[in-house]
């Protein structure tokens, strides 16, 4: 069974990760299966994409912590991919670690009332970095409380604070996001490009951020046809043929 789903209707994606018997713990199979979900997303028509969780206990527990895929930044939209279209986050119950990192960097998120924010890697004694553009995205003291305490942020408060846009009746959270996401994909496209890489511009991004997306830049020339065609040409002593593929 795919351990991450993907529906499209109406022009609308939704990515779903699929691991509910396990809170929906990030793993490496999730990381890949992400990774691919947003290059589908992508080449798509879809015009939104929103990404859940399979039921309504965790969005994701985040990562397991007994083989902790430390490629995270593969599987998040506009760090491991490149990403033009909206993203909207639809959480419910547990977000974890990873899955907050998930919420931060969706350009919209809906919360059921049950949502539970968190961030415990000071109290595991581990750090991935990705996190800390949490502090360009709520406020800089909120942020550093939920990094540095560890603690916890209900639905409400995250609302306050601005991580979510609405806070909906636990079950619903699908239904809310794909009621904005419907909106979103009857206008125009190229307005919705222009707006989001914008935005991209002004948002600071911390260093673990912009390190994965060198390193995704940098992938997509290690597997594109032109590096197969350049070594190929090297070793056959001939002139290259570069498509820009």
């Amino acid at each position: 069974m795919s351990e991450v789903l993907y529906e499209s209707l109406d022009n609308i994606a939704v990515i779903t990760i699929n691991r509910v018997e396990k809170y929906n713990t990030l793993t490496h199979e999730v990381v890949d299966q992400l990774h691919a979900a947003w290059k589908r997303f992508n080449v798509s028509d879809d015009r939104v994409a929103i990404l859940t969780g399979a039921g309504n206990k965790a969005f994701s527990a985040g990562a397991n912590l007994r083989d902790i895929p430390h490629d995270l930044w593969k599987a998040i939209p506009g760090v491991g991919v490149t990403v033009h279209k909206p993203v909207i986050a639809a959480v419910s119950g547990l977000v974890i670690g990873g899955g907050l990192v998930f919420v931060q960097n969706s350009d919209l998120a809906i919360a059921a009332d049950n949502t539970t924010f968190s961030y415990p890697e000071a109290k595991v004694g581990f750090a991935g970095g990705l996190v800390a553009s949490l502090a360009a995205r709520i406020p800089h003291k909120i942020a550093m409380e939920l990094l540095l305490v560890g603690g916890n942020l209900s639905a409400q408060r995250a609302y306050e604070v601005g991580l979510v846009n609405r806070v909906v009746p636990t079950g619903t959270q699908l239904e809310a996001a794909r009621e904005i996401a419907l909106q979103i994909a009857a206008n125009a496209p190229i307005v919705l490009k222009l707006l989001k890489d914008f935005v991209g511009q002004v948002i600071p991004k911390g260093p673990t951020e912009a390190a994965g997306i060198a390193r995704a830049r940098v992938l997509e020339i290690n597997e594109s046809s032109d590096f197969v065609e350049g070594i190929t040409a090297f070793t056959e002593k001939r002139s290259p043929v570069f498509t820009g593929k």
